[in-house]
Parts: structure tokens; C-alpha cells; sequence
């Protein structure tokens, strides 16, 4: 889906930060857990582990000095059967470029304890911990329209606005 930057601008104005919506003429909308479920289909009623986000990796992962997303993706790749390793990889790959959209131009290791923890088979809810990225976008979005300062790359699902 391709970002219509002024068209996420213009929604950003109608943002309110005390509400945790958009305030419209006819009354505030608010994106919710069942809009995540709808959209996405990520996951919004496992237990809550909170801790899984703080919890240190069991592996280490090359994020620097790699060349970007297309060096780590050289560097994992693997012919053959795919193990839990790479499984750990492109999981770690996909939450950090694809569902929480990092702000950095390469790959980082900020969601390997969660993509180990999925590719383990484990369950948590992903789509809260989206949905949360999505206010928490909000929230700097309208910050920054308040104080008169230009929309850089703030990182975030801006997919999910765009939707």
C-alpha cells in the first residue's frame, strides 16, 4: 500500500490527544482493537505478556554495518529446509519493518524476543501491541502539528492510518 503522506497529515489535524480519536462534525472515531481484528487479523485476546518486550533475545542478531535490510536479508537468507533460527530471522524482520515500521532505514533486534517467542509457537497479543504503536504515532504526529515542527520520519504503522 503506498503512503499518501498528506492525506495521513490531514487526519493527523483531526487527532486529539486528550481523547485518543479523531474528532469529526458528527463526534469522535477512534481506531479499536476490532478494527485491528477486522483489518489485520492480528492477535487481541491471548494473555497479555508484558514482560516479553523487556526480555533479553536467547541469540544475537547482526543489525550494523550489514548494508541495510537488503544485507541482513543476504546474510540470514538459507536454501533448504527453514529452521526455527530463520523462522526467529524473518519474523524479527517482518514485526520491525512491516508491522510496527521502525525508523531506521536497516534492520534492528528490537522485536527478536518477540520473534523468537512466535516462532516457538507462543501466543500473545500482537494486535494490542500494534494497535498501541498506532496511537503512540498518533500522539507524536499531533505533537508535532502543535508545535509548528515538519512530520519526519517518525517511524510507525502509518498502513494502518492509510487503511
Amino acid at each position: 500500500m503506498e503512503r499518501n503522506e498528506s492525506l495521513l497529515i490531514v487526519a493527523s489535524y483531526f487527532w486529539s490527544d486528550t481523547l485518543n480519536a479523531f474528532v469529526f462534525g458528527h463526534g469522535p472515531a477512534s481506531p479499536t482493537l476490532a478494527d485491528v481484528l477486522m483489518l489485520i487479523g492480528l492477535d487481541i485476546s491471548s494473555a497479555d505478556n508484558s514482560h516479553l518486550f523487556d526480555t533479553k533475545p536467547s541469540s544475537k542478531v547482526e543489525t550494523r554495518a550489514i548494508g541495510g535490510w537488503y544485507g541482513y536479508i543476504q546474510k540470514y537468507r538459507k536454501i533448504g529446509s527453514i529452521g526455527e533460527r530463520e523462522q526467529e530471522i524473518f519474523l524479527n524482520m517482518w514485526l520491525d519493518k512491516f508491522v510496527f515500521c521502525g525508523r531506521s532505514a536497516g534492520p534492528t533486534s528490537v522485536y527478536l524476543s518477540a520473534a523468537e517467542r512466535l516462532a516457538n509457537g507462543g501466543r500473545f497479543p500482537l494486535g494490542r501491541y500494534s494497535l498501541g504503536s498506532v496511537y503512540h504515532l498518533l500522539h507524536q504526529v499531533a505533537k508535532k502539528l502543535l508545535l509548528g515542527q515538519p512530520i519526519n520520519n517518525l517511524g510507525g504503522p502509518w498502513w494502518f492510518i492509510n487503511m
